[in-house]
C-alpha cells in the first residue's frame, strides 16, 4: 500500500479552496495535473504536490451538442451546447476542463492559443454540491 498523501479527494478539496494542484517530479521536474504518485515521464516514485497558477492557453477544444447524463442534468443539450478543451498551463502541464465565455454559436471564432484563467463551476444541491474545474 502506498503512503503517497494525495488522492482525487484532495484534488477536489483544493478546488474548494480555488486552487489547482498537481505534482512535480523531484527527479526530472516533469509536472502533471492531477497529481500522480509515479512520474509518467521518468517512472520514478518521487512526486511532490504542486499548486499551479491556474493560468494558461487553449490548446484544443470541442463543442459538445450531445452531452453525457451529468451535463444534461446541468442544463446542457443539443440546443444548449458547451465547450470542453485542453488547457496548457503556464507551468507546462495540460489539463482538460470546461471552457466558459466562448462563442458557442460560432465555434470557428474560438481561438487556439487564447489566454485562459481557471475558475470553478459549482453543481449539485446541498450535500451533493461539488466544485468542478473550468477556464474562462
Amino acid at each position: 500500500m502506498s503512503d503517497y498523501p494525495y488522492s482525487t479527494k484532495e484534488f477536489y478539496t483544493a478546488l474548494d479552496r480555488k486552487e489547482l494542484t498537481g505534482s512535480t517530479c523531484t527527479h526530472c521536474g516533469h509536472k502533471v495535473v492531477p497529481a500522480r504518485e509515479i512520474c509518467p515521464k521518468c517512472k520514478i516514485n518521487g512526486m511532490e504536490i504542486t499548486t499551479f497558477s491556474g493560468k494558461g492557453k487553449l490548446a484544443a477544444y470541442s463543442v459538445i451538442f450531445v452531452p453525457p447524463t451529468h451535463m444534461v442534468e446541468a442544463g446542457h443539450s443539443s440546443k444548449n451546447p458547451y465547450c470542453v478543451g485542453i488547457v496548457e498551463l503556464e507551468e507546462g502541464p495540460r489539463v482538460a476542463a470546461q471552457i466558459l465565455d466562448v462563442d458557442l454559436e460560432n465555434p470557428k471564432n474560438i481561438t487556439i492559443g487564447k489566454p485562459l484563467t481557471m475558475t470553478i463551476i459549482e453543481r449539485g444541491e446541498e450535500e451533493n454540491r461539488r466544485n468542478y474545474l473550468a477556464f474562462k
